[in-house]
């Protein structure tokens, strides 16, 4: 081979990451055309959605939980691909059983201590008569997910307990949903985002995510988050860092060396919710796709000690005579949209104890934000 040739070799390698991800951006903005957030970019713009927080920081605990409230009844399902899963009533979300709708679903940390976070909510919801009738009063139906954060910052035997899952539930409203370390991303590497997407048909797809995985979610070629393409309408407002901000090792919010010492164990749950009027099969399908954006995301994602799952919540009575054209845009944009969840995620979780926040590892990549969340997280 000859020299000008090996050079002309070497330029090409050197620009393939640059030119891919033009190339991602520009297919990104050829696919979401029409599209544009909700009013509040979060998953409470999906009309029928609550969502309330119970955040503990101090005393021992760093952990919380998330109350996905919907009350009256929405259609649900889930999709889980992850090693170490942490559930509890998650089987009667597969499609032919006997109940299809939820009342609530919790997020939560704690590890599977935490999920007795969901008698909480269930209490709160019995004391309103929400629930699956039976003889003599009502169940209410709250499939929950946890994950690994216990001893990050907090007192081991410092978790989730009935009394989070009441006052996360007793919190809930459709307000737009605070973001960062709060609720089930308190203890989190990566803390807790969410955000919305209007389709041209009508529709309404939202997506709220407690990012704890074992991979990264940040490129370490630009140190940008590997999301960053899936942008609408200018939502993360980030710029690359300079070379001596960027280093090879990437990664925000790694651990500590400590932390680092230690068996990871992680898992990334979420939640994506649409209006349109899926049955319980529809979104099955939904969850599944929507895993694709922790993919697009995390790398790698669905770890062994990942407990990865996604849940799907429809809130209008499902339609037959929905279009596959409407429900396959439905499907791609549940993807994207907790794609573009996990980025708000990561931006919007400040430092905590000796793990650094996105914004503080890279401040030059943020430096065009307006709205971040404080530096200092706050709860109870």
């Amino acid at each position: 081979m000859s020299r000008p040739l090996v050079n002309l070799t070497r330029v090409a390698q050197r620009a393939a990451p640059a030119l891919g991800a033009a190339l991602a951006v520009l297919t990104a903005v050829a696919g979401v055309a029409g599209q544009r957030p909700g009013p509040s970019n979060t998953i409470t713009d999906v009309p029928g959605i609550k969502v309330g927080h119970e955040t503990r920081i101090g005393g021992g605990y760093r952990t919380g939980t998330t109350v996905i409230l919907t009350e009256k009844g929405a259609t649900a399902s889930y999709s889980q691909l992850g090693g170490a899963p942490g559930t509890k009533e998650v089987a009667l979300l597969e499609p032919g059983g006997l109940v299809t709708q939820v009342n609530a679903i919790v997020l939560s940390g704690g590890s599977a201590y935490g999920l007795d976070a969901a008698s909480g909510v269930m209490r709160w919801l019995e004391e309103r008569g929400y629930g699956f009738p039976v003889q003599g009063g009502v169940v209410p139906i709250v499939p929950a997910a946890i994950l690994f954060d216990l001893g990050r910052g907090g007192d081991f035997k410092a978790r989730p307990d009935a009394e989070f899952g009441y006052r996360a539930a007793a919190a809930a409203t459709a307000a737009p949903v605070q973001q960062g370390r709060v609720g089930a991303g308190t203890g989190a590497r990566h803390g807790l985002g969410s955000a919305s997407v209007v389709l041209p048909n009508g529709y309404t797809v939202g997506a709220i995510v407690a990012l704890n995985p074992a991979g990264s979610v940040v490129n370490p070629e630009t140190c940008l988050p590997y999301g960053v393409f899936l942008e609408l309408d200018g939502e993360f407002d980030l710029v690359p860092p300079p070379a001596e901000e960027c280093r090879p090792a990437g990664g925000a919010g790694t651990e500590s060396r400590a932390e680092a010492e230690v068996p990871p164990f992680n898992t990334t749950i979420a939640v994506v919710a649409t209006d349109a009027p899926l049955d319980q099969t529809q979104a099955k399908r939904m969850a599944m796709i929507a895993n694709s954006g922790l993919a697009r995301t995390i790398k790698p994602v669905h770890n062994l000690n990942d407990g990865d799952l996604v849940f799907a919540v429809a809130t209008t009575p499902p339609d037959p005579t929905l279009s596959l054209r409407d429900l396959s845009a439905i499907y791609n944009a549940a993807a994207d949209v907790l794609g573009r969840a996990v980025v708000h995620a990561l931006l919007n979780s400040g430092s905590i104890g000796e793990t650094k926040g996105y914004c503080d590892q890279y401040p030059s990549a943020c430096r065009n934000r307006k709205n971040t969340t404080p530096r200092s997280p706050a709860g109870r």
